[in-house]
């Protein structure tokens, strides 16, 4: 009884994920990403849904609707197939295809929980958009209809209430409502085998192999469960009593490809839906979706487009069905070859709990020795997520590091509510903050002071006063963007600051740059030759040789660079550089850097190669050698995000002082790295 009682609760609880998965279709259909009058009618209330899962559930429309009407095309020749959605929930699809025109010969068969098929069944009933639709020559003409499994029986149209992992009785529910063996059939999983017990979901597959000699069978669902995404991705689902119980015995794409070829079936492609964002979908539909609604959360969006794949097998069909053919033709970006060492990675001692770190979006730098002022971001203060206004100082003393009390002085406080700003330290009692935003439909929000006391030492202090200063708008232009870089640089002799890329309100990415001279932050024309850097955001910039290194980004297509440029000084200005590297710089973005003895030190990020995650990537800048560090995280015991963070090099201690990170992890949640963590370089400066 206890078993079964659970079973029953797990049985509801996976049956809610088709309803929130149709609220929130119906939220993008809204905003215009997918094309869709049914949703509405079935999901049954209206919610609006972050962009970011409106991104999200369009990828994932996107990629059902690309294969489903590719089957449809190769077969319309053929008298008769059939489609069969397994776990159909409150989707459309029967009626999105009925309205245009694509079921001349095809008949669709879904199946799902009784009660789900039950409820699905009354709504299109009750609805005359919906029931006239299906063809009523045999609607309701049983007598039985409604009453045993087959909830709903139109011409072309089956609607069924059976319990996927009881196999012996979906077969017998499918052979009564009339499904054929011997026709072309396609089977869709849309994020339904992964709630199964494998031992389940593998016999399914394979049934649908042995018993269907024409077929092709379209899964979408999660994968990757062991890096830092995925565990939070885990740990959402655990939390819903919505396990994803598939994913430990099939964790990537190979595996998965296997998984099928193994149990009966001849073809399979596969790829994540990063790979089908970019390759499989029209340049000209990419751009219109980026810019449908203001939106900033790229890391979340390609970090969960890599969590998620679709994959297409078949067997028996003539000619062979691959929709997942690119259509786009794209360079292929190699992922690291190979990993030459590990980081270690520790909690910093007697830090934990400290309040005011657990941010993201936010600038850490070292004011004075061993002094480091944390600004902006979004993060956790007195119990809520909010954009951080608080400042935050951290001093070591006596070989540790402390929190140390901040009194600010802020009489706007719109002025310390910003993210993706920079903070540059010009002296011992000012550092200068260029730009951040408060939400990715303002505008940027230019420049201001930050003044501390000259008497500030790493000797212990108990207050540390910080008073901002807004500039007049003098140059306001170099100001009004986000996700750039504000780097020190020298011009015959002079202190310069140079403020290049981003992107703005106006513009979702930005090539320029600005030569700002110091302290009075006027703008400078210097002549810069040689081939411009492509636009980018998110990029890193270092000081090196009086100059600046710009590694990485995000280009305007949003797909990350791995490009490495020097602005180089010349005798009447700067030449850009491009700098080769050895491998090729595998490309990534949100990232941080430094410089230390000659090598470029790249510190985590976001890339598109999925099997592994950014660590430490070191660049010999007189060889161009590169090299790729995993960082062990075995003494942490939450997953380390290294993306939206901020990293101080500390070069005597030859450690790398990692300040929060993280973000919004799609419809999972935030995550938020709970404690800042030290990684020591020491070997790996030696070796290198």
């Amino acid at each position: 009884l206890v078993r079964s009682g659970s079973a029953v609760s797990l049985s509801r609880q996976v049956q809610g994920t088709g309803g929130s998965s149709a609220v929130s279709k119906c939220s993008a259909a809204a905003r215009g990403y997918i094309q869709d009058r049914f949703l509405q009618l079935l999901a049954g209330r209206r919610r609006r849904r972050a962009p970011l899962i409106h991104r999200g559930y369009y990828i994932r429309a996107r990629a059902i609707d690309h294969c489903v009407q590719d089957f449809l095309l190769k077969t319309q020749n053929l008298p008769r197939t059939q489609i069969l959605s397994l776990g159909a929930g409150f989707d459309s699809l029967y009626f999105r295809l009925k309205d245009m025109g694509l079921l001349h010969h095809t008949v669709v068969y879904e199946v799902d929980f009784p009660n789900v098929a039950r409820q699905k069944a009354t709504l299109i009933k009750g609805m005359k958009e919906l029931s006239a639709l299906v063809s009523p020559i045999q609607l309701g003409d049983t007598g039985e209809e409604g009453l045993g499994a087959i909830t709903f029986s139109g011409e072309d149209y089956k609607l069924l209430g059976v319990d996927l992992s009881e196999l012996s009785e979906l077969e017998r529910t499918l052979e009564e409502a009339g499904l054929s063996n011997e026709i072309p059939t396609l089977f869709i999983a849309e994020v339904v085998l992964t709630y199964m017990e494998s031992t389940r979901s593998d016999a399914l597959i394979q049934w649908a192999a042995e018993h269907f000699p024409q077929a092709c069978f379209l899964v979408y669902e999660q994968v990757h469960p062991e890096d830092p995404f995925g565990h939070v991705m885990q740990q959402h689902f655990s939390q819903l009593n919505t396990a994803l119980r598939s994913l430990a015995q099939y964790p990537d794409c190979e595996a998965q490809q296997r998984r099928f070829l193994g149990k009966g079936w001849t073809e399979c492609s596969v790829m994540d839906m990063n790979e089908f964002f970019t390759c499989c979908i029209p340049e000209d539909e990419q751009q219109r979706v980026q810019i449908l609604e203001p939106f900033d959360e790229y890391e979340e969006w390609h970090l969960k487009c890599s969590h998620y794949f679709v994959l297409a097998a078949s067997k028996g069909m003539e000619p062979s069905w691959t929709p997942l053919l690119p259509s786009v033709t794209v360079p292929r970006h190699a992922g690291p070859v190979g990993m030459a060492g590990s980081v270690p990675a520790a909690v910093c001692a007697r830090l934990s709990g400290i309040s005011g770190l657990r941010r993201y979006g936010h600038r850490s730098v070292l004011i004075k020795p061993n002094v480091i002022l944390t600004t902006g971001g979004f993060g956790e203060e007195d119990g809520q997520h909010c954009r951080m206004r608080n400042f935050h100082v951290l001093n070591k003393h006596a070989g540790y590091w402390e929190a140390v009390c901040v009194t600010q002085n802020i009489p706007d406080k719109r002025w310390g509510e910003r993210l993706y700003h920079t903070v540059s330290c010009l002296s011992d009692s000012l550092a200068l903050v260029v730009g951040g935003r408060a939400s990715p439909s303002s505008a940027g929000l230019g420049m201001l002071w930050l003044k501390f006391p000259e008497t500030c030492n790493a000797s212990g202090p108990d207050n540390i006063a910080v008073e901002l200063v807004r500039l007049q708008p003098a140059a306001e232009a170099a100001a009004l963007r986000w996700r750039h870089s504000t780097t020190e640089m020298t011009f015959k002799g002079e202190q310069y600051l140079f403020v290049y890329g981003g992107r703005s309100a106006l513009e979702p990415v930005l090539g320029d740059w600005y030569f700002l001279r110091a302290p009075e932050l006027s703008c400078t024309a210097i002549a810069v030759e040689g081939p411009v850097p492509e636009s980018r955001h998110s990029h890193s910039a270092c000081s090196w040789k009086g100059g600046v290194l710009i590694a990485g980004g995000l280009g305007a297509a949003e797909q990350p660079l791995g490009s490495v440029f020097l602005l180089r000084e010349l005798e009447h200005g700067f030449q850009w550089q491009t700098i080769e590297t050895h491998p090729p710089l595998v490309p990534r973005y949100s990232h941080t850097a430094h410089v230390h003895e000659g090598k470029l030190l790249l510190v985590g990020g976001v890339w598109f190669h999925a099997s592994s995650v950014p660590g430490i990537t070191v660049v010999d800048l007189m060889t161009g050698l590169c090299l790729d560090y995993v960082i062990n995280v075995e003494h942490l015991e939450w997953p380390l995000m290294l993306h939206n963070h901020s990293s101080v090099f500390l070069p005597y201690e030859k450690e790398l002082f990692v300040i929060g990170g993280g973000g919004n992890c799609f419809s999972f949640g935030t995550h938020l790295n709970p404690e800042p963590v030290l990684l020591s370089l020491s070997s790996i400066l030696i070796s290198h």
